[in-house]
């Protein structure tokens, strides 16, 4: 099993990197500091003075900054909106300058549990609680360094969609346009359920030891079965169905000890991620989704969406389960300035706003007119 965390040595791919909070370590929002911190990023097209012409888009858990841009030395697989973002596309990088970056807390590049602390070995199971206003705070930390005085836009789906929530509540001055897509203002206690599942299972990997495995074996089974969880409430029960019904895998026999298609299927998910991504990563994102809750502290989530000053776009997915269209359409409903709301009609449940590119485009493009 290759390395799942990409560490400094590994190729940089199209990465660039900046070292945030190296004088006064950031005040994390349940408590303590953390800093200096690394923050791995890219950008397509360029920048207009004073970055008036700065996109920002928001990866989502398993995401990361490589949005467009094929595979290769640094990146394991090509970029997870490709079709988006680019020259003529819907994020034009003619007219725009786009910038994306790797998440705090995240493991392609930025600082998180799988590189090396204060201590001289990787945090592991030091590494802080962490929530999403962290994550902004490092954006915006970001934005600085990059001579960024705002955003022309804040674009994210799924996670991607809760901080560009956040940044438009959070620094209201900052964000001109709001793109949020299959995403909520408050994580449900449906979503915190889900996510305690997954977190249960790489626990339950021997191989876990605490979250201090590095330098042994990954818990790659617990990760494995944490991506099982999570990617059936990715995708609607009717693709499910569609796809996959009873059928047998291959040349296998389900009554025989074989297994059935949509076991292969999600078998294929599960490995294809424990190749690439850090089950403390994962389960430190993840705790971040269930701390989201724009309103927190701040009256509500109706009081703290109305001072939001973008003009938003909110998209849901028809067959979303994980993040189902009510709750965008409530989101839509609280923000002021009579927000678009439109809906992607898509059989592929949550992961539409990733895989229907037509019809997610032409939305954004809308935003973005």
């Amino acid at each position: 099993m290759p390395p799942t965390a990409w560490q400094p040595g590994d190729p940089p791919g199209e990465r660039r990197f900046v070292r945030l909070f190296s004088k006064t370590p950031l005040k994390l929002d349940l408590g303590g500091w953390l800093g200096p911190i690394d923050v791995a990023y890219e950008t397509w097209g360029s920048p207009s003075p004073g970055g008036s012409n700065s996109v920002l888009v928001e990866h989502a858990l398993t995401g990361d900054s490589h949005v467009a841009g094929d595979a290769g030395p640094g990146h394991p697989t090509p970029g997870w909106w490709d079709g988006l973002v680019g020259p003529g596309l819907a994020i034009d990088t003619d007219r725009w300058w786009v910038v994306c970056a790797n998440i705090l807390g995240g493991c392609q590049g930025t600082t998180g549990p799988s590189r090396c602390g204060p201590h001289g070995r990787p945090w592991g199971s030091l590494f802080p609680d962490i929530t999403l206003r962290d994550q902004v705070a490092v954006e915006d930390a970001l934005a600085d360094a990059l001579g960024v005085q705002s955003w022309a836009a804040v674009i994210g789906g799924s996670m991607g969609g809760m901080r560009a929530l956040e940044w438009a509540v959070a620094h209201p001055s900052k964000v001109e346009r709001l793109v949020v897509l299959a995403t909520t203002a408050a994580a449900s206690a449906e979503q915190v359920a889900l996510t305690a599942m997954q977190a249960h299972a790489i626990r339950s990997d021997p191989n876990f030891r605490g979250g201090d495995y590095y330098g042994g074996p990954p818990p790659v089974i617990g990760l494995g079965l944490a991506r099982r969880i999570g990617h059936i409430s990715y995708r609607s029960e009717t693709e499910l169905a569609e796809r996959f019904g009873r059928h047998p895998q291959a040349d296998e026999d389900p009554l025989r000890g074989g297994r059935y298609a949509v076991e292969s299927y999600l078998d294929h998910h599960a490995e294809k991620l424990a190749r690439r991504f850090d089950a403390n990563s994962y389960l430190v994102l993840s705790r971040a989704m269930d701390h989201h809750d724009v309103g927190r502290g701040r009256g509500g989530v109706a009081a703290a969406l109305a001072g939001v000053q973008a003009r938003s776009t909110v998209i849901a997915v028809t067959s979303d389960r994980l993040y189902p269209p009510y709750q965008q359409e409530h989101l839509a409903m609280l923000l002021p300035g009579q927000p678009n709301f439109e809906v992607v009609q898509s059989q592929h449940g949550h992961d539409g706003f990733l895989i229907e590119v037509e019809q997610v485009g032409k939305f954004i493009a809308q935003a973005l007119s």
